[in-house]
């Protein structure tokens, strides 16, 4: 499902026209987005828990050279689910 699917499959079930339901989901997206980008956590009860987590620099391998080669350190987006989205599988 793509996020036009989505739209309109929210869209159909809540009876909202579209372009609402798309306003809501870019804002939702770009909230969280700015929430990780502060390092703050994002939890949705029953859906999950958006956080960031540190990595340290270390070393790799290029892996048609075989050279060694220093990956930096970064913060990545991580996404926990949650226990009502875990029990529906």
């Amino acid at each position: 499902m793509n996020k036009s699917e989505l739209v309109t499959a929210i869209s159909e079930s809540t009876a909202s026209p579209k372009n609402t339901v798309a306003t809501v989901l870019n804002c939702m997206n770009d909230t969280i987005t700015q929430m990780l980008v502060k390092g703050d956590t994002v939890r949705i009860p029953g859906f999950g828990t958006f956080y960031t987590l540190k990595r340290e620099a270390r070393k790799g391998r290029n892996p048609k050279t075989g050279e060694v080669v220093e990956i930096p350190a970064k913060t990545v987006p991580k996404f926990k689910a949650g226990k009502t989205l875990k029990s529906a599988f």
